[in-house]
């Protein structure tokens, strides 16, 4: 009788807990369908930007159409802001336009921090899609159960996604970029300790390849004022090119010594960012800065107070566009140098006696004069200038580039007459090969006879190079009052206000290249 009792309050305990397991079962297979179906609405449409479609079309192509040239087939990820598009629009788009338009892309993920929930982990949005006023972006549902199943760092806290912006605002710009269809992957991290990102780059990694993008959604220095964000950012910046989360975490603890007054962050999204490194790390790609503004520089920003936005491209290493991490390393052999050389002639002589630009071998090029990187050639006659023309950035091979300058030179240098073909004999052919160009904030980051200076302000621009500072005992602020003044038509002082770059050149000629 004992026994009869005792198995009857098992199999009535069994049936009380079957029954509990079932209304849990049922209850997750009702919360994931919810998910599945769930679209997260645009929260801030007419906020950080335009609710109203067309007019969100026409502030994107505006954006667009003053935005940095792309470096197709070489983009892993992306770094961009997530402010109000009237103060960080135009760094946004140029970072997006480091993507082709046709580029097929699989999938996106979107690193971004959650400045309003705390979260410990990566939070991986479970729902259907996102929409924006362009329409409905779907959700790669197959990836995000696998990330959530795949570690406790990975979940779903809905809360966090519905209210957050930073992935929001990247939206919009990826719908009127591309034009082939894809889908998104949003994880917020807000993870501080540096083995857990690694742990979670580890697990983002096999979706690390070429038909995936990355795109981490961070701003930058938060309300210092106008220069000491130029200044903090530009460190940082510069940290996030060597591509070394040592690096970066050191130059943020430097600055945070330094007591800059009013900054809150140096990055707030530094735990999406640390994992982006780790990424580029175990693909070996570099980090290639692209634009750098800030709140102040925005007619609706003010100065004493300010948020700074850096586009960055992260490419493979063997880029044929030079980044501002490789720049630095960039030199020609002897024998390229010649073969530059004998490019700029053969040129010169065929198309002066001809009419005719010979064909390049493009087979016995080496890699160095197929990259995309701009050039001048200086043409020389009696120890006079007869003629210079070049380009700071171009859109073909080095080698391409030095023949179609070597022609401009001769025939469109607005100082001088063409040149004839009797005169080529008698002149000497100089090249000056420019490293791309790294914005700058401050002269004291200008490096007087070995870099040039681009100066920039609206449609206005003016150059020096490097050896312009060999003829002439100028200071560093008389050489940029010359540049603003006799090249961007700007003033004397018109280079304060305006946007700085610097460059390298390697300058080499006919006339001293047996004496290397």
């Amino acid at each position: 009788m004992q026994i009869k009792n005792t198995l009857t309050h098992y199999d009535s305990s069994l049936k009380k807990w079957l029954l509990i397991f079932s209304i849990f079962l049922i209850s997750c297979c009702q919360t994931m369908v919810s998910q599945e179906n769930t679209i997260r609405q645009a929260a801030y449409a007419g906020e950080f930007y335009p609710a109203d479609k067309y007019k969100l079309e026409q502030q994107l192509e505006r954006y667009f159409s003053g935005s940095a040239e792309s470096s197709e087939g070489t983009v892993r990820g992306l770094v961009s802001p997530h402010a109000g598009y009237v103060y960080s629009g135009e760094v946004a788009a140029a970072a997006y336009q480091q993507l082709s338009p046709s580029r097929e892309i699989e999938n996106v993920f979107i690193l971004a921090p959650a400045h309003h929930v705390r979260i410990n982990y990566a939070s991986v949005y479970c729902g259907a899609a996102y929409q924006t006023p362009l329409g409905e972006l779907a959700v790669n549902n197959k990836i995000t159960e696998k990330l959530i199943a795949s570690s406790s760092l990975f979940a779903f806290n809905e809360k966090a996604h519905n209210k957050e912006h930073s992935i929001e605002v990247q939206l919009p710009f990826l719908q009127h970029h591309l034009d082939k269809p894809f889908k998104i992957v949003p994880v917020l991290i807000n993870a501080s300790d540096r083995d857990k990102l690694e742990e979670i780059a580890k697990k983002l990694q096999p979706y690390y390849q070429e038909e995936n993008l990355f795109v981490v959604s961070t701003d930058f220095s938060h309300y210092p004022d106008y220069e000491h964000a130029c200044r903090v950012d530009s460190l940082t910046g510069r940290a996030l090119s060597s591509g070394d989360t040592d690096s970066l975490y050191k130059q943020i603890n430097d600055i945070k010594k330094a007591g800059v007054s009013n900054l809150k962050t140096l990055m707030c999204g530094l735990g999406a960012m640390t994992v982006m490194l780790f990424l580029a790390k175990s693909g070996q790609h570099h980090v290639r800065p692209v634009e750098y503004q800030n709140s102040g520089m925005s007619r609706y920003g003010n100065r004493n107070r300010v948020v700074g936005y850096w586009a960055m491209s992260i490419e493979n290493s063997s880029s044929g566009n030079l980044s501002s991490s490789g720049a630095q390393n960039f030199q020609l052999s002897r024998k390229e140098k010649r073969q530059l050389l004998d490019i700029a002639r053969t040129t010169l002589e065929t198309y002066l006696k001809k009419g005719q630009i010979p064909e390049i071998d493009y087979d016995s090029l080496s890699e160095n004069l197929k990259t995309k990187t701009g050039c001048f050639v200086t043409l020389n006659k009696d120890h006079q200038l007869r003629g210079c023309i070049g380009g700071i950035k171009s859109p073909v091979p080095l080698a391409e580039e030095v023949q179609q300058k070597a022609i401009s030179a001769a025939l469109e240098d607005p100082r001088f007459p063409g040149v004839t073909a009797e005169e080529l004999s008698e002149i000497s052919i100089e090249l000056s090969v420019l490293t791309p160009l790294k914005r700058i904030h401050s002269l004291d980051e200008f490096n007087l006879g070995q870099e040039g200076i681009l100066i920039k302000k609206g449609s206005r621009t003016g150059v020096y190079l490097p050896q312009v500072a060999e003829k002439r005992d100028w200071t560093k602020e008389e050489f940029v009052n010359h540049c603003a003044q006799h090249k961007a038509g700007l003033g004397k002082d018109g280079w304060k206000d305006a946007e700085l770059y610097t460059f390298r050149a390697l300058v080499f000629s006919e006339n001293n290249l047996n004496d290397e």
